[in-house]
C-alpha cells in the first residue's frame, strides 16, 4: 500500500473503550497515524487488574502498545514511532503518546471528567496541526456527541462492523412464496442411504444461499444446503412432518423455525450454532433440551458448560458469597427456569429438576474462569451473547477443544452494554464470519410463543 502524503494522512485519537473492544485496534488504521492520549493510558492502567474480561483486554492492549513502541526514545514517541505489522512488512502510519495539553481556547470543557480531558487535548492538538484531519475514535456515543459539539471530529470504530444494516444479517433460512420448485428450471435428484439430495444450478436466489442454510416454502418443502460449489448447489430434502414431530427430552417444536433449529443443534457435524430471536422465542429451552438429550440419552458429549454474558457480572460476581457455581446461580436462573418448563407436567416438578441437575453433568461457569481453559467433548452454552465484543467471542470459542460444540444464544434487540450496538456486537460479527463455515449454522427464531401476554407486549410496547 503506497504511503499517503503527510498532509493527507489522518490522525486518529483512540478512546479507552476502543482498545478494550479490540486490543489490536492500533494495527487497523492503515497508513494513518494513531495517537493514544496519556489519559487513556491511565484508564487502561486503572482497569488492568483483576479477573474481569475487561482487565484481560486492557492488559493485552498495553502489551500491544509496548510492543509497537519498542525501545523508542521519548522524543521518538512524541514524534511518532512507525507501526510495523509484520517482520517483512513496510511500516505504515505511526504511533505516538499524546501528553495532556491545556486548551488555550475560550471555552474549554471542565476537566473533572477524563472524557473532557481527552476532548480538550484534541482541541489543543487541532490548533497545532491545522492542515491535518484529527479524528476521535470512540465507542461511546455521548463522548462522540460532546466532541462534535466542541468542534472535534469523532466517529465510531468500524473495523469489525461487517454489515451496514442489521436487517442484512442472514436468518439461516430462505423462505419462498408458494412452491420452491416453481423457481427451478432443472434439477438432478440423488437418493442414497435414505437421504434425498437435489443438485441445482447456483443462480438467482440460490446464488446467495450458504452452507447449512435452509430453504422453506408455503407448500411444506424444507431443504438444507449440504454443499455449495461455484456453479451448483446441493440441497438435502428434509421431511417437514418428521422435523415437526421430533421430540427432544419431552420438547416438541412449535413452528418450523424451532424445528430447523433443533436439526442444527442435534447434528453432530455442526460444531457451532447461533440462535437469535426476540424474548420468549425458545432459544434457551431448545438449546437446553438438545444438550440434555445429547449428554444423557445419546451420550455424544460428556458435559454441559453453561455461561452467560451479563452487564455488571464481571464486577458483581466477586462480591457474591459461595463457590463459583453458587455465585453464577443468580445469573443463570434462566437455565433452571427452562429446566422447570421441560418438566412442568411431571408429578413432582421440583424433584424432577433436582434429579436432572444431579444426573446431568451441567456446570455453571463465569466467563472470567473460561479464559485459558480448554473444554473437551463438551457442550458450551453462551447465553446473552449479544453483550460480547468480537474479541471476547473469539476468546470463548477458541476454548472449544476436540469433540466440543458451542451454542450461542442472543437477542440483538436487548444489548445491555453502552459500547455495543447490533452492528458491532460480537454475535453479529461471528454470525457473518461463520456463514460459510461447513460446521456452523445460524437460525433466527420467529414469534414469541412464551405466552399471549409476552407476544402482545413484544409487538405493542
Amino acid at each position: 500500500m503506497p504511503r499517503a502524503p503527510q498532509a493527507r494522512r489522518k490522525m486518529y485519537v483512540l478512546d479507552t473503550n476502543v482498545l478494550i473492544h479490540d486490543p489490536n485496534a492500533l494495527l487497523n488504521f492503515e497508513e494513518h497515524d494513531v495517537i493514544i492520549p496519556m489519559t487513556v493510558l491511565e484508564e487502561l492502567d486503572s482497569l488492568k487488574s483483576g479477573k474481569q474480561a475487561v482487565a484481560a483486554d486492557c492488559r493485552q492492549a498495553i502489551r500491544n502498545i509496548d510492543k509497537l513502541l519498542g525501545d523508542a526514545s521519548p522524543g521518538e514517541i512524541e514524534k511518532g514511532v512507525p507501526i510495523v505489522r509484520g517482520k517483512k512488512a513496510e511500516p505504515l502510519g505511526a504511533l505516538s503518546i499524546l501528553m495532556s495539553t491545556d486548551y488555550q481556547g475560550n471555552h474549554g470543557l471542565p476537566e473533572h471528567l477524563n472524557d473532557n480531558k481527552i476532548i480538550n487535548t484534541l482541541a489543543a492538538l487541532q490548533t497545532r496541526h491545522t492542515s491535518r484531519d484529527i479524528i476521535l475514535v470512540s465507542k461511546d456515543i455521548n463522548m462522540r456527541l460532546k466532541a462534535r459539539g466542541f468542534g472535534v471530529e469523532a466517529q465510531d470504530y468500524h473495523n469489525d462492523m461487517l454489515l451496514d444494516d442489521i436487517d442484512l444479517l442472514p436468518k439461516g433460512y430462505k423462505e419462498f412464496p408458494n412452491s420452491f420448485w416453481d423457481t427451478i428450471e432443472k434439477v438432478e435428484t440423488i437418493q442414497r442411504e435414505g437421504i434425498t439430495e437435489h443438485i441445482l444450478r447456483r443462480d438467482g436466489d440460490l446464488a446467495r444461499l450458504t452452507i447449512n442454510e435452509f430453504v422453506i416454502d408455503e407448500q411444506g418443502f424444507v431443504g438444507k444446503v449440504s454443499d455449495v460449489g461455484e456453479d451448483q448447489i446441493v440441497i438435502r430434502d428434509l421431511h417437514q412432518h418428521d422435523l415437526m414431530h421430533e421430540e427432544v427430552w419431552g420438547l416438541v417444536p412449535r413452528d418450523i423455525y424451532q424445528a430447523i433449529a433443533l436439526n442444527l443443534l442435534l447434528d453432530p457435524d455442526i460444531h457451532l450454532v447461533n440462535l437469535t430471536g426476540s424474548a420468549g422465542s425458545g432459544k434457551t429451552i431448545l438449546a437446553l433440551a438438545a444438550c440434555i438429550e445429547m449428554t444423557v440419552a445419546s451420550k455424544l458429549y460428556k458435559r454441559i458448560i453453561a455461561t452467560r454474558s451479563t452487564q455488571g457480572l464481571d464486577e458483581d460476581i466477586g462480591f457474591l458469597p459461595g463457590t463459583e457455581a453458587e455465585k453464577m446461580e443468580p445469573w443463570l436462573g434462566a437455565i433452571v427456569d427452562n429446566l422447570e418448563a421441560l418438566h412442568e407436567d411431571d408429578e413432582n416438578m421440583t424433584a424432577s429438576v433436582d434429579y436432572i441437575l444431579s444426573k446431568v453433568p451441567l456446570h455453571f461457569k463465569s466467563l472470567n474462569y473460561i479464559r485459558g481453559r480448554s473444554f473437551q467433548h463438551s457442550l458450551i452454552i453462551i447465553d446473552e451473547s449479544q453483550n460480547l465484543t468480537p474479541h471476547q467471542i473469539k476468546t470463548i470459542i477458541t476454548r472449544a477443544g476436540n469433540g466440543s460444540k458451542v451454542i450461542c444464544l442472543g437477542n440483538l434487540a436487548q444489548i445491555d452494554t453502552p459500547y455495543l450496538s447490533g452492528l458491532s456486537s460480537g454475535l453479529t460479527y461471528m454470525t457473518e464470519r461463520f456463514k460459510n463455515f461447513r460446521h456452523g449454522g445460524h437460525i433466527h427464531l420467529q414469534g414469541v410463543p412464551r405466552s399471549a401476554l409476552a407476544e402482545f407486549a413484544e409487538a405493542n410496547l
